[in-house]
Order: C-alpha cells, then sequence, then structure tokens
C-alpha cells in the first residue's frame, strides 16, 4: 500500500495543474489562428465569497471561452501574481503591485472554487460571431508574455475591473451598462464592509490602513470592483449591435450550502473590551498608590506610536494611494513613541506632562466626533483609544512631581 502525504498530494496536484494548463495554451494558441466555431460561447463567471483567506472575502471574476468543435474550455483569470518577480516583497510594500493575466482549463478552475464551497455562477453572454471572435482576439493577445502584466490597484484596477475591461476594449461602444439599478449610495470603504462581516480582524487591518480616499462616493461604475457587481452589472447591461440584453442565459453551476455562523472568541470587541477592562483597573490602582506603572505606559504608547509611524510610511512613502490623508493618525501619533522612550528615564523631562495633557485633550475629542469625521473610523477601535485617554489622564496628577525621583514601578 502507497502512502501518500499531503505535501506530495499537494505536489502532485500541483504538476497536473500545470500540465493541464500547458495543454490549454497549447488548445487556445492553436485554435486563435481559426475563427471559433459557431457553436463557441464567452462567458462572465463568478466564483463567491471565501472565508478562509481575506483575499477571497470578496469573491472572484474570470471569463470562459468554451468551443465544443474546437476543443476549448478555458478561463482566463487576471488575479495571477508572480512571487519570483525581482523584488517582489519590496514591491508589494512600496504598493507597486503587478498582476497578471494567465489562462487555466476551466474545469479544473471551476472545481476549486466548488471544492472550497464557493458558488459558481455563468453568465453566457449574446454576442455576434463578429464579436465572440473580437473577445477571443483580444484575450488570445492579452495572455501573451509580453502584455499579460498589469498595474494593480485595488479598487480601480483589479481582477473584476479587468474582465469588464477586456470586454470595453474588444468591444469598443458597443455594450451598454444601465446603472440605474444601483440604489444605494455607498463609500468604497462601505462596499469593502459588505464583504468582511465574518472577518472582523481583517475589516479592522484595512481600516486602520487606509485613509480618506476610502470613503468617496463610489459611482456605480465603480462598484464594479466587486465580482458580485461585475456580475449584476452586466445582468443590466445591452449588447448595442443586436439591441438585446447582454446575458443569453444564466446558470448556477454551484450553490453551497449556508452553514451556521460560527461564533468568534476572539472577536475586536471581546478583545479589546477586556483590555480596557484591564487598562481601566491598573489606571484606578495607580491613582490610588499615587505610583504610575511605567512599564505599561511605556510598552501601550510604544505600540501605538509604532503603528502611527507605519500609516505615516503608508501615506507619504509609499504608492498605495489609498493609504493617504489617514485620520488613524490622530490616535495612533507617531510621537508617542519618543514619549514612551522618556518615561523609561529615571527623572521625566519637562515636556512630558504638556505632551499627555494635548494627548488627552486629543484622545478626547476624538472619541466626541468619532461619527462626523470625514473619515469612518471603525467602531472597534473605541476602546484602544479610550485606553489612551485613561492613561494620558492618570499621568497629569504624578507629572507635577517632575525633578523628584518619584518611584517607578
Amino acid at each position: 500500500m502507497i502512502r501518500v502525504n499531503r505535501y506530495s498530494l499537494l505536489v502532485m496536484k500541483k504538476i497536473c495543474l500545470l500540465t493541464l494548463t500547458l495543454v490549454a495554451v497549447f488548445n487556445f494558441g492553436f485554435s486563435q489562428n481559426s475563427k471559433l466555431s459557431e457553436d463557441a460561447s464567452i462567458s462572465i463567471i463568478t466564483f463567491g465569497s471565501g472565508q478562509e483567506e481575506l483575499y477571497s472575502a470578496f469573491g472572484h471574476s474570470a471569463i470562459r471561452v468554451y468551443d465544443s468543435i474546437n476543443g476549448t474550455d478555458i478561463a482566463f483569470n487576471y488575479g495571477v501574481f508572480n512571487f519570483n518577480r525581482p523584488h517582489f516583497y519590496l514591491n508589494f510594500a512600496r504598493g507597486y503591485l503587478y498582476y497578471m493575466v494567465d489562462v487555466y482549463p476551466y474545469p479544473l478552475f471551476r472545481d476549486y472554487y466548488m471544492n472550497h464551497n464557493r458558488f459558481v455562477h455563468e453568465q453566457i453572454l449574446n454576442l455576434t460571431q463578429e464579436q465572440k471572435q473580437k473577445v477571443a482576439d483580444f484575450l488570445s493577445w492579452n495572455v501573451q508574455p509580453q502584455n499579460q502584466t498589469y498595474r494593480y490597484d485595488y479598487f480601480y484596477n483589479n481582477c473584476a475591473t479587468k474582465v469588464r475591461d477586456a470586454f470595453e476594449v474588444a468591444l469598443k461602444g458597443e455594450l451598454l451598462f444601465d446603472s440605474t439599478f444601483i440604489k444605494t449610495n455607498y463609500t468604497i470603504r462601505n462596499l469593502t464592509d459588505l464583504y468582511l462581516s465574518q472577518q472582523p480582524w481583517g475589516d479592522l487591518g484595512i481600516d486602520i490602513c487606509l485613509g480618506l480616499p476610502m470613503d468617496k462616493k463610489a459611482s456605480p461604475y465603480e462598484y464594479m470592483f466587486l465580482p458580485d457587481y461585475i456580475e449584476h452589472s452586466f445582468d443590466h447591461a445591452t449588447n448595442k449591435i443586436i439591441s438585446t440584453s447582454l446575458v443569453k442565459e444564466k446558470i448556477i453551476t454551484f450553490e453551497p450550502e449556508k452553514g451556521k455562523i460560527p461564533f468568534h472568541w476572539l472577536h475586536p470587541w471581546i478583545v479589546f473590551g477586556i483590555a480596557l477592562v484591564v487598562v481601566a483597573f491598573i489606571t484606578w490602582r495607580d491613582w490610588q498608590r499615587k505610583k504610575l506603572s511605567r512599564w505599561f505606559d511605556a510598552i501601550l504608547f510604544f505600540v501605538v506610536g509604532a503603528i502611527g509611524i507605519l500609516l505615516l510610511l503608508l501615506w507619504v512613502a509609499t504608492d498605495h494611494a489609498a493609504a493617504a490623508k489617514n485620520f488613524n493618525l490622530l490616535w495612533a501619533v507617531p510621537t508617542h513613541v519618543v514619549a514612551a522612550l522618556a518615561l523609561l528615564r529615571k527623572q521625566n523631562p519637562k515636556w512630558l506632562k504638556g505632551y499627555f495633557m494635548l494627548t488627552a485633550i486629543l484622545s478626547a475629542l476624538l472619541l466626541g466626533l468619532w461619527y462626523v469625521l470625514p473619515q469612518s473610523l471603525n467602531v472597534f477601535l473605541i476602546p484602544v483609544v479610550g485606553m489612551i485617554l485613561l492613561r494620558a489622564l492618570v499621568n497629569l496628577p504624578q507629572m507635577t512631581q517632575i525633578g523628584t525621583d518619584a518611584p517607578n514601578k
């Protein structure tokens, strides 16, 4: 009996995928020199949200080219990136994100999402034979090594918008999107929040790192950075050449069973709520004993300040446009790092009292104006700002002892 461990199975699957992909590319490359048959069809494929990784929460889109006469059944995927690209991680951190379009055997591609319990919807498009050929020719051109890479943007040039763009480029002026079905007035941030209810930590991370540009009201056209709205928009599109609906047939290939939503014990509300209670207790004890927990304050303000430095660098030193003008810098103040280091000195510098006074005022104002700021701050952060306010306040009376060697804990 032969035993196959999980690693070996994964390697075998990758080899199989590579082999089938090469076969598919060969088949398409061979068929592109001849016209698609009358039986050929071109479809938009929409895959549902995943809950395993953050990037999968928003779903995915692809284009299927199916021609039974020529033996072609492939999917064009605009969500591919290459880890082996020179300076990949450095470029990723700086915001220079490069993605690619690649081609896969559709059955294998589809089954991957089905195996991960994600829905698969297919929209067979109502195109003339000439339009089908135009789209197929464009995709064939686009997947060539010299053409397949594009500059990725989270919201304006991603694996969903590229699907829409492929049709707009191939069929210039021949499609009409009717956006009147969109009745909401969401911002970009609102739209991302719709998909992150089951990933609160991911939602928090995005809301911390991305600034005011996320709070721009999205136009109906901009809604299409999400695969679901690619699907809905094509449902409401018209083929102007034949004056009919762009979607000829919609097939629900796979619809997963809805399981029970698990309860997250490590939800940010619980974690930060407990942390706030602990900080409140430490603050009360310090007040009673007239002694500050210096090491605790040093750690708290250093961590918060380090977050602020990261946010500032994302804004001014990278090409992440959505990270600009970040109001989270009102609580994650980079200079808190300096204050944290000053707290470790035997005698506190005289400016520290004024610093904590300003920090307390800023934190109180931030909490009071939370819901009227131009940028929508994540509500999970309210306990965090509460902790900063408490520790800033408790430090104020002790600062009157500057010049004395007050005992530190």
